[in-house]
């Protein structure tokens, strides 16, 4: 086992990683991140940041706010969580991962303050990020804040703008049982006076960030106010979209390489974010925007979202888990011709399963699945859950044994789907 290796095993057997076990690995407050980065000299002060919350689509947004500050020639950190194939995923330079040798360097230095503070996985891997943007002196890093916002161990830093994409139901053990308290959780990132962007404009909470907006004197923008879909449509695996700019009433063409159709919700919250930081003295063109837009995937390694790994039959990747995320998912559906549908499907046991389920369409074969960590829902219990509600299928005990069957059984010119965790989709990969 090479030391990169040794470092994460370390990681991973010491510290409580969410991911894996769950609300018990999630700290309520901010004390071992404070603690931590006060070891390191306090590193999230010595560049700037945007801070991105929401239920979906913070992930996606983060990449393109990426794309386009590392096209237009910004040296740009981006941190988000979690990742699909290798840890280092979740720290990149312009798209480049965090060296080995920097993990362990990181790890084996901060062992003494883990062994004393045991912080989770996740607080030490922020303060890992944040070390290592101020040490390769990145101009700008998009956070993506991992849980909720407000007590997010990302919540240390005072961004140059925040963005929150949606809220929906997702971790209501942890972040509350209605949308305005998980609303409330997220616009806890909003600062005093710093701008903030609301990708979309859902009326029973918009209060709650109006409030909270005007309580800390921040600038407020509802995207989808800002912008208008004027015209959208999928070709070659591309989602192009004309959108016109409500307050300048002029028209812009784009071709955005994430082919979800659900991503124009969040282009919306991307370009009122551009708009805010060239406001702001960022030198970031129309040019800088398109060119940046149509390579995400390219530009920062992005993957999962509506990702076709194959054609005969079409096989997509979605790491859609939580209700308006296969709400999504089911809807982009209706936009592919196919013969049959094979799904490859499985959640871990916190999600609100039985809320998912009815949204799944009632005419495809299902493939029940388990991820390989504690915190994966049995197959047999969720393909029976699945059955009540009209879903057919069979469960099988991996990942890749789902695929496999479903690889045998569809037809060239069916369809498979993988989605239903991340963890799901990082095994099929």
């Amino acid at each position: 086992m090479n030391a990169y290796n040794e470092a994460l095993e370390y990681l991973y057997s010491r510290l409580p990683m969410f991911t894996r076990v769950g609300a018990s690995a999630y700290k309520t407050d901010l004390h071992n991140t404070i603690a931590l980065l006060d070891q390191l000299n306090n590193p999230q002060h010595t560049f700037k940041t945007i801070h991105v919350a929401g239920t979906n689509g913070k992930g996606s947004t983060s990449h393109m706010l990426a794309a386009i500050l590392q096209q237009a020639g910004y040296k740009t950190g981006l941190y988000t969580s979690p990742h699909l194939l290798d840890f280092r995923e979740r720290i990149r330079i312009n798209g480049q991962v965090a060296p080995e040798d920097f993990v362990v360097d990181f790890t084996n230095k901060m062992r003494p303050y883990i062994e004393s503070i045991s912080p989770s996985f996740f607080e030490l891997t922020v303060a890992m990020a944040f070390n290592y943007f101020s040490q390769e002196q990145v101009d700008i890093a998009i956070v993506e804040v991992g849980l909720g916002g407000r007590l997010d161990s990302t919540n240390v830093i005072t961004p140059e703008l925040s963005v929150i994409t949606n809220i929906s139901f997702d971790h209501k053990n942890i972040l509350g049982d209605t949308l305005p308290l998980i609303a409330a959780e997220k616009a806890g990132i909003i600062k005093a006076g710093v701008p903030v962007v609301i990708s979309e404009t859902q009326p029973e909470i918009a209060y709650v960030f109006r409030d909270k907006a005007a309580e800390m004197g921040a600038p407020l923008h509802f995207a989808d106010q800002e912008w208008m879909v004027d015209g959208s449509a999928i070709v070659n695996n591309h989602l192009e979209l004309t959108l016109l700019d409500t307050r300048q009433g002029k028209m812009y063409d784009i071709r955005l390489d994430l082919s979800g159709q659900y991503q124009e919700k969040n282009v919306m919250g991307v370009l009122s974010a551009v708009k805010l930081l060239q406001q702001q003295g960022w030198h970031i063109t129309w040019d800088h925007i398109s060119a940046a837009l149509s390579h995400v995937r390219k530009l920062t390694g992005l993957r999962g979202r509506w990702e076709v790994v194959n054609e005969h039959p079409l096989t997509v990747m979605d790491v859609g888990h939580n209700e308006a995320g296969i709400r999504e998912v089911v809807q982009q559906l209706e936009h592919v011709n196919y013969q049959r549908l094979h799904i490859v499907t499985g959640f871990v046991k916190d999600k609100e399963v039985e809320s998912v389920l009815p949204l799944f369409p009632d005419t495809a074969t299902y493939y029940f699945c388990r991820a390989q960590i504690p915190r994966a829902m049995d197959e047999v219990e969720l393909a029976q859950m699945a059955m009540a509600k009209g879903l057919q299928g069979r469960a099988y005990e991996s990942v890749q044994a789902a695929l496999q069957a479903a690889r045998q059984h569809a037809k060239p010119e069916d369809m498979i789907l993988v989605c239903g965790s991340f963890f799901i989709v990082a095994e099929a990969m």
